[in-house]
């Protein structure tokens, strides 16, 4: 049920302790449903937050609400996957019983959550690994994995969770499948 309705005066009372689910497009249903798992087991409402990398915030208004320009300007690709990623969260979360809403972040992913979780002080912050394969190492080598900045910039507890089989012990974990 997407209940989340935020006071004008403070949009993120209404989401104070809240979990939140930080998920891309075409992820793992898995990462949201443990989310949600642990909202409904704290009580505390849902936030489903995407990242758009492509934007940038310029300034913030002394009441909170943040600005924001694209890296390039014939790129508006945040708006379509926030939709997609709002889309994929209903499917996922049809028939549980949790209060969930989704909101866009922006800039560096590890940096946009840590603030939106000081924003709404959040209980919990749940994320999934990213997918194997020498691309996607190659990405993290040079932005670095999310979840290992996040752990070593914020005190809240931080849930990764697994989105694809589990690699065995004597095979290479950065190997493509």
């Amino acid at each position: 049920m997407t209940d989340a309705q935020s006071s004008p005066e403070n949009p993120a009372a209404d989401l104070k302790g809240a979990v939140i689910a930080a998920i891309i497009p075409d992820q793992s249903p898995r990462v949201v449903t443990e989310a949600a798992r642990y909202a409904k087991l704290l009580g505390a409402p849902l936030v489903v937050v995407h990242v758009d990398v492509t934007r940038f915030v310029t300034y913030e208004d002394p009441d909170g609400i943040p600005h924001t320009a694209p890296i390039d300007i014939n790129v508006d690709a945040g708006a379509e996957e926030l939709q997609a990623v709002a889309e994929h969260v209903a499917r996922a979360l049809e028939g549980v019983d949790v209060r969930w809403t989704t909101t866009q972040l922006v800039g560096d992913p590890a940096l946009a959550i840590k603030h939106y979780a000081d924003k709404v002080d959040a209980e919990l912050v749940v994320l999934g690994t990213r997918k194997r394969g020498f691309g996607e190492t190659l990405r993290e080598f040079f932005t670095g994995s999310v979840a290992a900045r996040l752990s070593h910039r914020q005190h809240r507890p931080l849930l990764v969770v697994p989105v694809e089989e589990p690699v065995a012990d004597d095979k290479d974990i950065w190997a493509d499948d």
